[in-house]
């Protein structure tokens, strides 16, 4: 086979590995359904709110409110070089050439964790190590009779200097909306998620563009990839078609094959990507239940602790006895659509047995029970509306076509959903900036 076929071939399966790169990406972003804040727990997530803090930042040179900001100053410079050379008859000769350029004098940039905020609430962000995709709010050319001249930039100029420097920075400013996709973990303060970088992290996007824009973005460069692969491919048989003697010049058969061939791999790399889309969603809803799991085994962890705090009126309290026996059902977590006890919230009857019974409210220890069998509710409402959540969303990918004909010869089900339940979920209370 002629080398030229061999690395246009190379070059262009290449390419269709970085187009699918792409693919994947957005296919992520369209497999992930918008949480509302407070129905996020554990996993990948996708959001859409503004951008809030407490204590907001200053960028430093358009001075805005913001969240995070980048700057930099760049110096102009120009310069005449003179050099010698030797020309085709040998004999040395002088010439002068002009250069130019902007060259990074100073540059910086500070962010810190800070909220989004949706019509549910609030969540964190821990911005680092996230693809941070700000809006420009400075831009500026001055020379040194402007006092930013110095002023934002080092007091020394550098080499060949024009005197002007231009100054640039860019922000997400406060209540700024924002699309961001990233995992979301337990915060080690309080009963609340928050979204951070992560080793097994698939995609952070912290973006001030919308999803369709973040989206179409990445569908862009597919396919700019993938019609440079087939450039590449067809211009491999051109080139060693052409290098041939005009006897022995292929005809339009190579191309063919060459297109064919390309088109499709593009084919196989489709439907492999949306098998591992498919997959991947699965697996994900498969994590929302075991965190449903998770939590009522922790709540049921408690119960013992309960049993001592009101072992003294369950002898004599129905109302107690019967609280105690419920709590006792759910000891572990029953797959939606499989029968077993309907899970219910506990809160209220805690709440409620405590004004009952003077004692128990006095109670140290049934306080602390309280507060903990409280907090695990919040867990096990936040893991049940992802889960629903997600769950939703996998149902309804299986019913898209084309997907659905790989779900169905993949012998993919949909997830049934949990039932209405009275956990309550308390919302993050923080002091944000106006």
């Amino acid at each position: 086979m002629d080398i030229a076929i061999i690395i246009g071939a190379v070059a262009a399966l290449v390419c269709l590995i970085v187009a699918f790169r792409f693919f994947h990406k957005k296919r992520l972003i369209d497999d992930l359904p918008t949480s509302k804040v407070l129905g996020v727990f554990i996993g990948l997530v996708e959001l859409k709110g503004t951008a809030e803090s407490e204590s907001p930042l200053t960028s430093r040179l358009a001075g805005a409110s913001c969240v995070l900001y980048e700057w930099h100053v760049d110096e102009h410079w120009s310069r005449t070089v003179t050099e010698t050379y030797r020309d085709a008859q040998g004999h040395m000769q002088t010439r002068t050439r002009h250069e130019s350029g902007w060259k990074t004098v100073a540059r910086g940039s500070d962010s810190a964790p800070f909220y989004l905020k949706d019509d549910t609430g609030i969540i964190r962000i821990q911005p680092e190590g996230a693809k941070i995709e700000d809006k420009e709010v400075f831009d500026k050319t001055v020379t040194r009779t402007d006092a930013l001249y110095f002023g934002k930039g080092p007091a020394n100029e550098i080499a060949n200097t024009d005197h002007r420097r231009r100054l640039q920075e860019t922000a997400i400013q406060l209540h700024t909306p924002l699309y961001v996709v990233g995992q979301a973990r337990q915060r080690e303060d309080i009963v609340a998620a928050e979204v951070a970088n992560d080793k097994n992290n698939q995609l952070f996007i912290t973006s001030t563009r919308t999803e369709k824009q973040v989206s179409t973005g990445f569908g862009i460069w597919l396919w700019v990839w993938a019609v440079v692969g087939l450039i590449l491919a067809v211009a491999g048989v051109l080139t060693a078609n052409l290098t041939k003697p005009p006897l022995l010049r292929m005809n339009w058969e190579p191309y063919v094959i060459a297109v064919g061939g390309y088109i499709f791999i593009m084919a196989v790399g489709w439907i492999w990507t949306v098998f591992n889309s498919l997959i991947g969603l699965r697996q994900r809803v498969q994590q929302a239940w075991a965190q449903v799991d998770i939590q009522l085994k922790r709540r049921y962890d408690l119960i013992p602790n309960l049993i001592e705090a009101v072992e003294g009126y369950a002898t004599h309290e129905r109302e107690v006895q019967e609280l105690v026996t419920k709590l006792r059902q759910q000891m572990t977590a029953t797959p939606p659509g499989v029968a077993g006890p309907d899970y219910s919230g506990f809160a209220p009857s805690l709440r409620a047995t405590v004004e009952q019974y003077p004692n128990l409210k006095a109670s140290e220890l049934f306080l602390k029970l309280q507060q903990s069998l409280t907090e695990t509710e919040q867990r096990i409402a936040l893991a049940r509306d992802y889960f629903n959540n997600i769950a939703s969303f996998y149902n309804a990918r299986l019913e898209i076509v084309p997907d659905r004909l790989i779900a169905s010869s993949m012998k993919l089900r949909p997830q049934t959903l949990l039932g209405a339940a009275d956990f309550e979920r308390a919302p993050v209370q923080v002091k944000l900036a106006d």
